[in-house]
């Protein structure tokens, strides 16, 4: 059993390090607010460069409760994580379960309270892809059809919120929390020790690939590296591999070039000051997307859609197939930097606006 915990607490869920940001300024809102509340890791990303040294970085206390489901199948995973949340959820009968982004525990947790009847509140709710091919996109709308409340981080996701029949009170344009993180550490990025130890030149480009659909197969993977050895023959390439995919880009040969330099995955602060002083960005990620726009830096990212459309109509981000990504960032790296333009709301108080309507909804005094 757990600890007896108070009445009216809140109940966050996160599982991978694109939720951390995110869940950091809102338990930091709701926690100067007064409410009570309780955080379950479920172990999606397990080890420390994944999870551990982000809750250290973001100052937020270890999880109440780490759940440690990882490995296997999509399926598999969702159907473990869902049969340990569910004895977590009924010890603490919290008010409220706050879920994040898109990752497979945010559907297992959102799905295991909405049946034990209790409510559901979506933080990243209404982005699409329109590519169902893509697991985070099952994730997001089944979690959206869940939810009883909606914090849309951008004017698109409410529209595509109710071109979905999902209007009303329960649905509001908060901003982006993870934004809301990334201006408050601004001060503490420093990519300087690391650009020493890899002996970097001035000018570099970060790429970052994950997805199953370019690190899956070894003809995906193949490619993947061709075209990171074609951006290399451009400029000097850092490439922090994720655990996924790390293997079979290893076995396409990706460091078999003098410019490529392969790292491991890199803590939140360290991670962020490489992507800030770069003069490109290649990528995969969603969160890195959203990232590069606030610093100004030109990304293309290695996927022919986006459910975050805003990074392209208000940043510099571009989408690209892996066949013209060397003539993109040949292109990108003539030009000059542009200047930072950043989307409505995301001004580094989203944490606070979701707080504010958490209170409203569910009072815990």
């Amino acid at each position: 059993m757990e600890k007896p915990t108070p009445p009216g607490t809140f109940l966050h869920v996160a599982g991978a390090r694109p939720n951390f940001p995110k869940l950091a300024p809102v338990y930091d809102a709701l926690r100067r607010r007064g409410a009570p509340q309780f955080v379950v890791h479920t172990g999606q990303h397990f080890d420390d460069a994944l999870s551990g040294v982000f809750f250290r970085q973001l100052g937020m206390p270890a999880p109440e409760r780490n759940l440690g489901v990882s490995g296997g199948s999509d399926s598999e995973v969702i159907a473990r994580i869902m049969l340990e949340f569910e004895a977590v959820a009924r010890s603490i009968d919290p008010v409220c379960v706050i879920v994040y982004g898109d990752v497979n525990s945010t559907i297992a947790a959102a799905t295991v309270a909405v049946k034990l009847g209790i409510p559901v509140a979506h933080v990243e709710a209404g982005l699409r892809s329109r590519d169902r091919s893509m697991p985070e996109e099952i994730n997001r709308i089944v979690t959206d059809h869940l939810a009883s409340v909606h914090f849309a981080t951008s004017s698109d996701a409410v529209e595509n919120l109710a071109a979905e029949g999902i209007t009303g009170d329960g649905v509001e344009l908060v901003g982006n929390p993870m934004i809301d993180t990334l201006l408050l550490s601004m001060e503490r990025f420093d990519a300087g020790a690391l650009r020493r130890d890899l002996q970097l030149p001035h000018e570099y480009a970060t790429v970052t690939v994950h997805r199953p659909g370019n690190v899956d197969t070894d003809e995906d993977a193949r490619e993947i590296v061709e075209a990171v050895h074609g951006v290399a023959d451009l400029v000097d390439v850092v490439l922090p591999v994720h655990p996924r995919g790390s293997a079979r880009l290893r076995s396409q040969g990706l460091e078999k070039h003098d410019r490529v330099h392969v790292v491991p995955p890199l803590g939140y602060l360290e991670f962020m000051g490489l992507v800030r002083e770069s003069r490109l960005v290649v990528t995969d990620s969603g969160g890195v997307q959203e990232e590069t726009t606030v610093f100004g830096v030109p990304c293309l990212t290695l996927r022919p859609n986006t459910e975050r459309p805003v990074t392209i109509t208000h940043g510099s981000n571009q989408l690209v197939g892996r066949e013209n990504v060397v003539r993109a960032a040949t292109r990108v790296l003539a030009e000059e930097r542009g200047v930072s333009v950043r989307p409505p709301l995301w001004d580094g108080a989203a944490g606070e606006r979701i707080a504010d309507s958490m209170n409203r909804r569910f009072p815990h005094l």
